[in-house]
């Protein structure tokens, strides 16, 4: 027996401000961040079986299965299934890997989100975003599908609703490895916490910037180039870089004249992910 249910969204996140307040005992960095959802969106495709096998199909090239985050997710979610079910996985892969928009993580998320409901594991929300926990910090967010300020390692969340700007978003084409950023000693630690006020009053920015811009020179000229647009973050620990503008006249009108050498696209930063729609749609078994 097997049954498709296609078209699961797995969006991008974008991190409005990234403030690092500490390290921790275990490596991990206190932190704290706003996250919304943007494209491009990763897409997957459930072929429920009865076997109990997992596979994965598609995805990022030379990965091996067994280190996916998708085939993690399903693993951790099957003891919760009340049959023997297996699934096999279609991962169309389009977020840009070791881009700082949490790719592998949205694809964990969308997979427990899918699959408790195609499962018929019936967990809830808090206790899905307790097992994204042990797959990635930010996996809880794409979870619940809410933007949120996020504080402690970015899984503390406490859900917002906040202006939804129009961005241009670029990919300079550079993978970033977000354990050399924070385990760099130019980190800036030890900030004192910042309030959501400060944050509309645009008084932040993203720590890590500085590091990821001294590292590779290259994501620092395309930021250079970006910020002539309009005002410019990198998102998270990098690579990808967007610019903000209050329409999508004005975000086209920036990508006419970006010259940049990086892949660039328009989109705005949502405050509900594409996952919560389809969610709605999906009929229960």
């Amino acid at each position: 027996m097997s049954r498709l249910s296609a078209g699961w969204p797995a969006p991008a996140k974008i991190n409005r401000f990234l403030h690092v307040t500490g390290q921790r005992g275990d490596g991990y960095h206190d932190l704290q961040t706003l996250f919304q959802f943007v494209e491009p969106l990763d897409w997957l495709d459930f072929t429920l079986t009865d076997d109990g096998i997992i596979q994965r199909e598609g995805g990022v090239n030379g990965l091996d299965a067994d280190a996916d985050l998708v085939v993690r997710a399903a693993r951790a979610l099957q003891p919760h299934s009340p049959g023997h079910w297996g699934v096999n996985i279609r991962l169309h892969k389009h977020i840009p890997v070791g881009g700082g928009l949490g790719g592998g993580s949205s694809d964990a998320a969308t997979t427990l989100v899918a699959l408790n409901k195609l499962w018929d594991c019936r967990l809830e929300r808090a206790q899905l975003a307790q097992l994204g926990r042990g797959l990635g910090a930010d996996v809880p967010v794409f979870i619940y599908g809410q933007a949120a300020w996020a504080e402690g390692i970015g899984d503390q969340l406490t859900p917002v609703v906040v202006d939804q700007p129009w961005l241009l978003l670029v990919d300079p084409g550079v993978a970033v490895a977000t354990e050399t950023i924070f385990c760099d000693a130019k980190l800036t630690h030890s900030q004192a916490h910042i309030t959501i006020r400060a944050f509309e009053d645009g008084a932040v920015g993203n720590d890590c910037e500085p590091v990821v811009v001294r590292r590779y020179p290259e994501i620092g000229a395309e930021l250079k180039r970006l910020a002539a647009l309009g005002p410019t973050r990198l998102t998270g620990t990098g690579a990808c870089l967007f610019a903000r503008f209050a329409t999508r006249r004005d975000a086209e009108q920036a990508l006419a004249q970006w010259r940049g050498k990086g892949h660039a696209w328009v989109c705005q930063a949502l405050n509900e992910s594409p996952l919560v729609d389809r969610l709605k749609v999906e009929p229960d078994r």
